[in-house]
């Protein structure tokens, strides 16, 4: 059975920051691409990262580039998401999530599995 579950999370003051882990059992993980997402209050879910399986390539939304940064560690079966510099704006419940299929990109709509999800927030 696969499952993804996501730690790591919580309050933390702006400027701060946080390292999220994604711990996949069932699966490979270096077998698959995994993404980072987001999703706040009354807005849709969106990719922020991608760790594609092809070559390694990373992507970064914009609104997190230079902040975040995205990795694996294929021995312990874990992905995780490193965020500093965090903004009030960051504010979300966070996903990770992954798919075998080919791409240097994690489509919400094509990924395999998903996590249940962390909150983060930000707050003075």
């Amino acid at each position: 059975q696969v499952q993804l579950v996501e730690s790591g999370g919580g309050l933390v003051q702006p400027g701060g920051s946080l390292r999220l882990s994604c711990v996949g059992s069932g699966f490979t993980l270096a077998l698959y691409s995994v993404g980072w997402f987001r999703q706040a209050p009354g807005k849709e879910r969106e990719e922020i990262a991608c760790f594609s399986h092809e070559g390694g390539f990373t992507y970064y939304a914009d609104s997190v580039k230079g902040r975040f940064t995205i990795s694996r560690d294929t021995t312990k079966n874990t992905a995780f998401l490193q965020m500093n510099s965090l903004k009030p704006e960051d504010t979300a419940v966070y996903y990770c999530a992954t798919r075998l299929g080919p791409g240097r990109r994690c489509p919400k709509g094509a990924m395999d599995y998903w996590g249940k999800g962390i909150l983060v927030t930000v707050s003075p």
